[in-house]
């Protein structure tokens, strides 16, 4: 995680790089991201939405600020992770899955002071959009102050609660104020939340794909072998080309 910073808007961003292997997930909560990439697509997604990418066998892509970033508030506040593929996906064809705020299915908890957006897997009966390549459950939550909820998640995933800002309760565990992240054992049946301030935070469940991971900057597969076929792949344009204008 990277504190708050101030960036000049020709430096913002990444330019064009490539992956392999997985699936790098953007959540947006402040700004947007404008993402391009050697597939052809080329969209722009705002607060409250994500950007869902399998790398697959390979592609090139790059993330800026949208051109219209000033207009918006000039901030950006984004969570990216990058989420392992199983062996047998890891040459599918690449996918990219642009989610708007209203595309995400909301839960709302019986207080009305939990709304819990869900982008893929199922959680609290809501199916997220993204067809993910593995079995994971992800949703942001925005819990006002005195706000309860009990999420239930399968017992064989591991879990993790990322809090951007804000107080809560976690039954269990006790208090977790903002910036934190806790990492739930694989052996219960879900999670209990009370807020003790406005919060934040994103809630990520997957069930572990026990295989061997190999990882050298934007690949990650299962052998060295495959690392270096990526490598050479990449560098014979077998993952396409991305020129921004």
């Amino acid at each position: 995680m990277k504190a708050p910073a101030t960036i000049h808007p020709d430096d913002a961003g990444v330019g064009p790089h490539p992956h392999r292997g997985f699936s790098p997930v953007t959540f947006i909560f402040k700004g947007g991201v404008h993402h391009r990439d050697s597939r052809g697509n080329d969209s722009t997604i705002y607060a409250g939405g994500a950007q869902w990418m399998n790398a697959g066998m390979g592609i090139i892509h790059s993330e800026r600020p949208p051109h219209d970033i000033h207009e918006i508030g000039g901030r950006q506040e984004i969570i990216q992770l990058w989420i392992n593929t199983p062996a047998k996906h890891k040459m599918d064809q690449p996918m990219y899955f642009p989610v708007k705020p209203e595309e995400a299915p909301v839960v709302t908890s019986a207080d009305g002071l939990v709304n819990v957006h869900v982008f893929a897997g199922e959680v609290l009966n809501a199916k997220g959009p993204v067809p993910s390549q593995v079995e994971v459950n992800a949703a942001t939550l925005v819990l006002k102050k005195n706000g309860t909820i009990n999420i239930p998640l399968p017992q064989n995933h591991n879990a993790v609660l990322y809090l951007l800002d804000g107080k809560l309760n976690v039954g269990g565990f006790g208090m977790v104020e903002g910036l934190h992240l806790v990492h739930f054992k694989n052996d219960g049946e879900g999670i209990a939340l009370t807020a003790l301030e406005d919060t934040r935070a994103l809630l990520l469940s997957g069930k572990p794909i026990d295989e061997e991971v190999v990882s050298y900057g934007p690949f990650v597969m299962n052998t060295q072998t495959q690392i270096m076929e990526a490598m050479r792949d990449y560098q014979m344009g077998k993952m396409g080309v991305l020129i921004e204008e």
